[in-house]
């Protein structure tokens, strides 16, 4: 295990895609931002595909590659290994990971189920490494300022969280059956891909879940099997078609620890919405609002207002004063998608210096994993279930 003096992270990533994409660029970019105690370094990259690989190693700038992630995981120049692949392989390469004493980070949603996040959970701590999930959308500048807000009581006892999050690429009846859309790999459909999410900024936000009820919705039930793919798309077999067993929307509502209420919605056929993840959360002192699409805004109402000026105003979170502001560019101007990533491997960097595991952890995975899990549950029984870590 790397040692806490340590200069250089040296990183070893499986999986080289969307998400590979978006990580190997986090690695490039965050120590241009951020003053880090320590420096990731894209050491290996590891994929099936040996051309496919090498390419990407050559593109995204990581000094070697592997193609068997096994390899990568012994190598004595390799201190974090980094998860980038189809859910089905998240537990088994995290666990043996934390067993050659890696520090971990992992894309969400943690794990297939709620058994193996909990499997995974034991294996970072019984093995006293670094652990860490990837729900980037906590590190935009306007969710830790929501965060800030809430914390500090500005809209006081919370009674209210509404959480959308709205995509609709395969609205296509002809759309192929990519590995998303296949339940021994990806688990679920827009259920794991989007709520675990939504799901994240409620605990984040607002507080533990206690019980849910919800529903859940395949509409179109068989698609064409994929003759090829890459990242999210694919194309299509001509002759062959297969069952869709995932969800294309999942509804439902919760009752929070502290006494809030809270519903939820997530599905891929919202037409006209891209990647529409937003929330709404409604205090006795005011309320707050946020739209991924517009990252860099947040909505804010307080009660106290003067009664000729209530209403949301519209904070442009790039000040100085607010959460990374000072990291990126002047007032106003303005940082993307991709930043959230940077801000987040900048926590990693920094937690993996002071040896702790900072959030969100695989604990914070492993409790997105068990409401996931209750709210399929509840789909099943059509009642109200409790989520049980099982820990």
């Amino acid at each position: 295990m790397v040692g806490v003096n340590q200069k250089d992270i040296r990183v070893g990533m499986v999986g080289y895609k969307f998400m590979g994409k978006a990580h190997s660029n986090a690695y490039q970019n965050a120590p241009f931002f951020f003053d880090l105690p320590v420096k990731p370094v894209k050491q290996a990259i590891c994929g099936r595909n040996a051309e496919g690989v090498k390419e990407a190693a050559d593109k995204m700038g990581w000094k070697s590659y592997e193609t068997d992630w096994r390899t990568l995981i012994n190598r004595e120049d390799i201190d974090l290994i980094d998860i980038v692949t189809p859910n089905n392989n998240h537990a088994e390469i995290a666990i043996a990971a934390a067993e050659a004493g890696k520090h971990v980070y992992c894309e969400k949603p943690l794990a297939l189920t709620i058994e193996e996040s909990a499997q995974m959970l034991e294996a970072v701590q019984k093995n006293n490494v670094i652990h860490m999930v990837n729900f980037n959308y906590r590190f935009a500048p306007a969710i830790q300022f929501a965060k800030k807000l809430i914390s500090e009581g500005k809209i006081g006892r919370i009674y209210h969280m509404r959480a959308l999050y709205l995509q609709d690429w395969i609205m296509d009846p002809d759309f192929p059956l990519v590995w998303r859309l296949e339940k021994s790999i990806s688990g679920s459909g827009a259920h794991g891909d989007l709520a675990a999410h939504s799901i994240d900024l409620a605990r984040f936000l607002v507080g533990e879940i206690d019980e849910v009820s919800g529903m859940m919705k395949t509409f179109i039930k068989k698609r064409p099997a994929v003759a090829d793919s890459s990242g999210l798309s694919g194309k299509a077999s001509a002759t062959e078609f297969r069952d869709v067993e995932v969800d294309d929307a999942s509804i439902f509502i919760a009752s929070f620890q502290n006494g809030a209420a809270g519903t939820f919605e997530a599905t891929r056929f919202a037409g006209g919405n891209r990647n529409s993840n937003q929330f709404e959360i409604n205090g006795e002192k005011g309320s707050i609002k946020w739209n991924a699409e517009s990252m860099n805004e947040l909505e804010v109402y307080f009660a106290d207002d003067d009664p000729s000026l209530q209403g949301f105003k519209k904070i442009n979170v790039t000040e100085e004063v607010h959460p990374y502001g000072g990291v990126y560019w002047p007032s106003a101007h303005i940082i993307g998608y991709e930043h959230t990533f940077h801000n987040l491997i900048a926590e990693l960097m920094k937690g993996i210096e002071q040896g702790v595991s900072l959030s969100p952890t695989f604990y914070d995975g492993h409790a997105a994993q068990a409401i996931l899990t209750a709210v399929e549950k509840s789909a099943r029984s059509r009642r109200w279930e409790k989520v049980d870590t099982y820990l």
